[in-house]
């Protein structure tokens, strides 16, 4: 059975949104939505090293040969999107505030 797609439940009993698969530097990642209503958690976003704070949507992506999902990052909307323009290693601006 196919999970339903833009709010089913998920195994860990939290809704989530779509799920998709994409291809970034030569690997297939699992990309899926969190919709703002089910961000309860802070985490730290591997695209620009700030935080993602509770209840604000984001996605979360880990390789598609990693069957349990232990590998997954929780990534800004707009840090997904545009990791393709960002430099290896830089993390973010001189006058970000660090945590």
């Amino acid at each position: 059975m196919d999970e339903p797609r833009g709010g089913g439940s998920s195994e860990r009993g939290f809704l989530t949104g779509a799920q998709r698969t994409e291809t970034w530097r030569g690997e297939q990642f699992v990309v899926r939505t969190v919709p703002g209503a089910s961000a309860a958690k802070a985490y730290r976003c591997p695209g620009c090293d700030q935080e993602i704070r509770p209840g604000v949507a984001h996605v979360v992506a880990w390789p598609a040969h990693d069957a349990e999902a232990g590998d997954r990052r929780h990534w800004h909307t707009g840090c997904w999107s545009g990791r393709e323009r960002r430099y290896p290693g830089v993390q973010r601006g001189r006058s970000a505030p660090r945590y």
